[in-house]
């Protein structure tokens, strides 16, 4: 399409001397003789009046086929950003806990929307372009070459010289738009931040402080834009100002060679078409020199979300817990440190120290466990490679007399439910809060409510399960949103259960009924408890005390209370 478009196109300015030298100068090119013997014969206005209908046709079909060739293009765009943003997702989906930690939310979300959007408009708009200026710029120099071969030599030749200049240009102006990138990247991390954290700011009284931040991020961009604003704008425009001489010396030869040659003035007429027609298509070709310096730079930041580490996966997928109403889990010489620095200190082993050492835990099918210690003493952390959110160095975890390494991660989240302390909600509907997307009868929502205590707060609500509970579940305490991931736990239906320190937030009434509520439909499951308060972990089976990451003393309540009373309630 974009051929046929670009010959009609291209066809157009050769009518001119036709219409110019046969009808004006006499001088005969056997096309009007053609169309009088073949066509129809007419005078000079009806020969006329017949030309400018066919140009007219041509134009028309050909704006009809641009449109379509634009249209397929957009379509292109728009599937390849579609599968890219997919793609990422797809990727950032797999990525690991520990990876994700580290990531500035807005960089990331960023990269998913102004750089993909970059290469949207690369493929739908400037690759067309590219094209369809490239066909006619080859047709153009094509019939140039027939018209007056010397001339258009000259012409062919010295046009190069613009591209090359703005190739050179091309590359500052790269640089500067990956800096404006990077500006606009730190000043949307700085403002989801600020706003994420809007509640602990207002708290601390530090408006001023981070909004500050965040304004002189704002100044950083709008130097960087103004800076990259009006320079590849200069850049283009000397591109142009270059070209508009070469045109206009252009000109002047193809006079001389009228006067000095046996150009004929109507093919003079065309070559000046043919000029102005190749403007347009060489303005396409030095702004795609710029255009492909900042799409470089955007695959190379959507680029950095591919290279994020993702969990792994393993090569034998196994399911230890299909058939089994609980979980055993063992845990066998387990030791995990976060990396830090460079890479040089991370690849240093006494850089780097063992937030957990030598783990060793032995936890029976449909026990119930409690995990004490000081804060950071590593409790928290244990909970989370127990679910696999984080990857350990050493040692190896049983699920069910199976290995992690032959389980999926997904099979033992699915199995093992992990409630922490500080539970986050979406800004949504406490139903969806609740189901979180799943399909569950009324009658399990309601069961779930009744257990985790929550049908009086449900009840004070506006519109019951269907009122907004705000950002982070903002209209609720701290103890309610403890309760609706409790509730959410009762509705996954799990073989094993994490408490960590899931009910802080509620007094010991409220604790008390809510694990009298819990008794039944905990009694077959596994259960490990994470908590400070003997309230909590005082239907323990057996305890694990942890101190500095290493398991320091375990045994049943009666036992460890028979060693050292008060060290025992000092860990609590």
């Amino acid at each position: 399409m974009a051929i046929v478009a670009t010959l009609l196109v291209v066809v157009i300015p050769l009518f001119i001397p036709i219409i110019v030298d046969e009808l004006l100068l006499g001088k005969d090119h056997h096309f009007i003789s053609w169309i009088s013997e073949h066509l129809w014969k007419s005078d000079t206005k009806g020969y006329v009046i017949g030309i400018l209908v066919f140009i007219l046709l041509l134009r028309l079909l050909s704006t009809l086929l641009s449109i379509l060739q634009t249209k397929i293009f957009v379509s292109i765009s728009k599937n390849i950003t579609y599968q890219m943003r997919v793609s990422l997702l797809d990727h950032l989906k797999k990525v690991s806990l520990k990876e994700y930690e580290t990531m500035r939310v807005g960089a990331v979300t960023s990269k998913l929307v102004t750089d993909v959007e970059t290469i949207d408009g690369f493929v739908s708009t400037t690759i067309s372009k590219l094209i369809v200026s490239s066909l006619i710029l080859l047709f153009s120099s094509v019939v140039l070459l027939w018209i007056h071969w010397q001339l258009a030599l000259f012409i062919l030749l010295t046009n190069p010289i613009v591209v090359l200049f703005t190739v050179k240009l091309s590359r500052n102006i790269g640089k500067l738009k990956r800096e404006e990138n990077r500006a606009i990247e730190l000043f949307q991390s700085s403002l989801s931040e600020t706003l994420e954290l809007f509640h602990q700011i207002k708290a601390a009284n530090k408006e001023t402080y981070f909004f500050k931040e965040s304004e002189k991020k704002a100044k950083e961009l709008k130097e960087h834009s103004v800076n990259y604003g009006y320079k590849s704008d200069a850049a283009m425009k000397l591109s142009y100002l270059i070209f508009l001489s070469g045109y206009e010396v252009f000109r002047a030869v193809s006079i001389l060679a009228v006067a000095y040659s046996d150009l004929s003035v109507g093919l003079m007429l065309a070559i000046f078409s043919y000029l102005w027609v190749m403007v347009t298509p060489t303005q396409d070709v030095i702004n795609f020199q710029y255009v492909l310096a900042t799409a470089k730079a955007a695959c190379k930041r959507i680029n950095t979300i591919f290279e994020m580490e993702q969990e792994p996966l393993p090569p034998v997928r196994k399911d230890p817990f299909k058939g089994h109403s609980a979980v055993s889990i063992e845990v066998r010489h387990l030791y995990f440190r976060y990396a830090k620095g460079s890479e040089d200190e991370r690849a240093k082993e006494d850089n780097r120290e063992y937030i957990l050492e030598n783990i060793n835990m032995d936890i029976n099918a449909g026990s119930k466990v409690a995990i004490v210690g000081a804060s950071g003493s590593g409790k928290t952390t244990l909970s989370n490679i127990l679910v696999g959110f984080y990857p350990f160095e050493q040692g190896e975890i049983f699920y069910n007399g199976v290995s992690n390494k032959e389980v999926a991660l997904s099979t033992i989240r699915e199995n093992i439910y992990l409630i922490l302390q500080h539970p986050k909600l979406f800004n949504d509907t406490m139903r969806f809060n609740l189901t979180l997307g799943n399909a569950y009868s009324d009658e399990a929502i309601e069961n779930a409510i009744r257990i985790a205590q929550l049908g009086d707060v449900i009840g004070r609500l506006e519109n019951g399960l269907d009122t907004l509970v705000g950002k982070d579940g903002i209209k609720l305490s701290g103890g309610q949103r403890q309760r609706v991931a409790i509730a959410r736990m009762v509705l996954s239906n799990p073989k094993a259960v994490i408490f960590d320190e899931s009910t802080s937030a509620l007094d010991v009434h409220t604790e008390a009924k809510l694990f009298e509520a819990l008794h039944d439909f905990l009694a077959e499951r596994t259960v490990i408890t994470i908590a400070h308060r003997l309230s909590t972990i005082k239907s323990a089976e057996y305890i694990y005390v942890l101190e500095e990451g290493k398991v320091v003393d375990s045994g049943t309540p009666g036992q460890l209370l028979e060693k050292d009373e008060s060290y025992f309630s000092a860990m609590l």
